[in-house]
């Protein structure tokens, strides 16, 4: 399953992922199901691995939406390594096989989940949505896909590096809302 709001996509599924980056997401995803249970409100993955440009250092790029989650960013990491247990033996057998993973979670619940961010940019294109609770994450990503193709917005890439034309005849001094 695809959304896509014009020439903006993102994928849906853990099946959108490669192996072994799938096999790993969807322990991670059990885990939080197990610790978290219906706190859980999405699980997505973006960056090189959503893309499918990862490399055997690269990072899992990860945002976890939570309901009723505490506010100190500490306590929300330690609600992380608690799921991020289930996980551990398979990643300690793939390191034994040089694929370096970490995972690199942003954690947040609903409400800032709600407020349009710059990393969001890129997941319009690039995320796979593991698991969205009632379809939360796949409205917020639609909502701002639709505000990028009113902008007529484009991602542009420079080399290795990827950067965003959010207005093509924006002017000096002109506010642009995301």
């Amino acid at each position: 399953m695809c959304g896509s709001t014009s020439s903006y996509s993102y994928r849906v599924g853990l099946e959108r992922l490669a192996e072994p980056y799938r096999d790993v997401v969807g322990r991670l995803l059990e885990g939080l199901l197990a610790t978290w249970g219906e706190r859980l409100v999405s699980l997505v993955v973006f960056g090189s691995v959503a893309r499918g440009e990862a490399k055997g250092d690269s990072d899992v790029d990860l945002l976890i939406v939570g309901a009723g989650l505490p506010r100190p960013r500490f306590r929300r990491q330690e609600l992380f390594e608690l799921a991020e247990r289930f996980v551990e033996p398979l990643m300690e057998e793939l390191r034994s096989k040089g694929l370096n993973l970490d995972f690199s979670p942003i954690i947040l619940d609903v409400e800032e989940a709600r407020r349009h961010r710059p990393v969001y940019l890129d997941m319009v294109l690039d995320a796979v949505i593991v698991f969205d609770r009632d379809g939360f994450f796949e409205g917020v990503l639609k909502g701002l896909a639709e505000r990028l193709e009113a902008l007529g917005a484009e991602r542009k890439r420079l080399g290795k590096l990827w950067y965003w034309v959010l207005k093509r005849d924006y002017r000096p001094g002109e506010v642009i809302e995301v």
